[in-house]
């Protein structure tokens, strides 16, 4: 009964007796969760327009922040170095285009899955002989200390990525939306021959999404690289965001923004409140956890469309 109490009681009579400590444990995962949801947004982008789950995402953003940093140490200025990792992303977007999207045009999707398994693994082992495997200091101008309003303990770096992931996905969601291109992404996503046969150029749109893709993977890379350091787990942390994905929908932008949100408070909160119960690390698992339950329960996310298919 003590045990039951422990589990199941006294977390949720801690979140009433210290309410500010529990916004400050909220505004800790919904900043956490909007840097999630930018890291799902560039899965998005790509699974939308070529049905393909882009396994190397994740190493994009290591690959980003570590080409960023690698500049800076080397003396250039942060808005130059900034400006030549773009120019460096969009690039390695016509390489992918060029020499593993168009030799693979209309086979399988496992085999463009097990090409972005191989070209994670290329440009992990590129940006480690390039920049070397140390744990590298991202120092962007933004201080990393913490301030009080109205009695609630705020970060600053945590709001600065939280606001600047919430405004890019704002951006992206209009993107998808109302612009031309982003209803291309749409009709090639749903029938590459249809768009093909109304006048879409496909090899055009690839290079397109996988650069915005690029620049999702730069400010995700910049907002954990300035919190935690340019290091080799960052694309590790970034694989956060497939629980997000199984959450959201797969081809969701409004999915990937709730799904990261879900995630983050989850975390948190399972951390503070009931790890110590437990012995902590639950926000090592949770999201995986979390993520298992929606696939036995709804598989296609909260967002997804459900696939009927007749026999």
């Amino acid at each position: 009964m003590d045990l039951l109490y422990g589990v199941l009681v006294a977390p949720f009579r801690d979140m009433l007796t210290a309410p500010t400590f529990l916004a400050e444990v909220l505004i800790g995962g919904v900043a956490a969760g909007l840097m999630y949801s930018l890291v799902a947004l560039g899965f998005v982008l790509i699974f939308k327009a070529s049905g393909v789950f882009n396994f190397s995402q994740g190493v994009m953003v290591l690959f980003s922040a570590l080409t960023l940093v690698g500049l800076m140490e080397g003396g250039v200025p942060v808005v130059l170095a900034l400006g030549l990792t773009i120019a460096v992303m969009v690039a390695l977007a016509f390489a992918i285009e060029r020499v593993v999207l168009r030799p693979l045009v209309n086979q399988e999707h496992i085999i463009l899955f097990m090409a972005t398994i191989g070209l994670s693994f290329f440009l992990e082992g590129l940006g480690e002989m390039v920049w070397g495997a140390n744990v590298k200091k991202l120092d962007v101008g933004i201080p990393d200390e913490s301030f009080k309003m109205a009695g609630i303990l705020i970060n600053t770096l945590e709001m600065t990525a939280a606001a600047t992931a919430a405004i890019l996905v704002g951006v992206l969601a209009v993107f998808f939306q109302r612009t031309k291109i982003g209803r291309a992404l749409r009709a090639v996503a749903d029938d590459h021959e249809a768009a093909l046969s109304i006048g879409i150029p496909l090899r055009t749109i690839w290079v397109v999404v996988w650069s915005v893709a690029g620049i999702v993977a730069i400010a995700a890379g910049i907002m954990w690289g300035a919190k935690s350091g340019v290091q080799f787990s960052l694309s590790l942390i970034a694989l956060k965001a497939l629980p997000v994905l199984i959450l959201g929908g797969f081809t969701s932008v409004p999915g990937a923004i709730v799904g990261g949100l879900i995630i983050g408070t989850g975390e948190k909160i399972g951390e503070v409140y009931w790890g110590p119960l437990v012995g902590g690390a639950i926000e090592n698992w949770f999201a995986y956890v979390l993520a298992l339950a929606f696939l036995l329960v709804r598989p296609q996310g909260l967002f997804g469309e459900k696939i009927i298919e007749r026999v």
